[in-house]
């Protein structure tokens, strides 16, 4: 391969060119107050409508989320309730799990948030103590019998 000035770009080029792009995407699709990546278009309104689907598209996204959806154990969760998140107004509800590692052991149950921007599940925050404080956790055995 020739580059535009008629210069060779050399096979550790390449190499360094194709290992840096996934960093540089990650680096642009993050947000520091959100906490995750958004995966709704965020029309900035405060009149979001209550997530009426959150059971189902939660239980969707955990399959997808998680490396083993099998074996989830104490799941618990929280209806969803309107918090400030990253500066507006969304319905968010709470979840603790916890769920198989890699090696198949289990930690402690974790604590996450779910966002949802106009009425859709928008993103999942990993350290949710503060937007979760004070909800209150009901169990969700839908996750814990989900298969692959």
């Amino acid at each position: 391969m020739v580059l535009e000035g008629g210069l060779p770009l050399s096979m550790s080029a390449r190499f360094l060119a194709v290992a840096l792009l996934p960093i540089v995407l990650t680096a642009c699709a993050g947000s520091e107050t959100s906490g995750g990546m958004s995966f709704t278009g965020d029309r900035g309104v405060a009149d979001q409508p209550y997530p009426n689907n959150y059971r189902a598209e939660i239980l969707a996204f955990m399959h997808t989320y998680l490396n083993s959806p099998v074996g989830v154990q104490e799941a618990m969760m929280a209806e969803p309730v309107q918090r400030t998140v990253g500066g507006r107004i969304r319905y968010v509800s709470c979840l603790r799990y916890s769920a198989k590692d890699a090696d198949g052991s289990y930690h402690g149950a974790g604590e996450r948030a779910v966002v949802y921007v106009d009425g859709r599940l928008d993103r999942i925050i990993e350290k949710a103590a503060e937007v979760c404080a004070g909800v209150t956790y009901a169990p969700f055995p839908e996750l814990e019998k989900m298969v692959r």
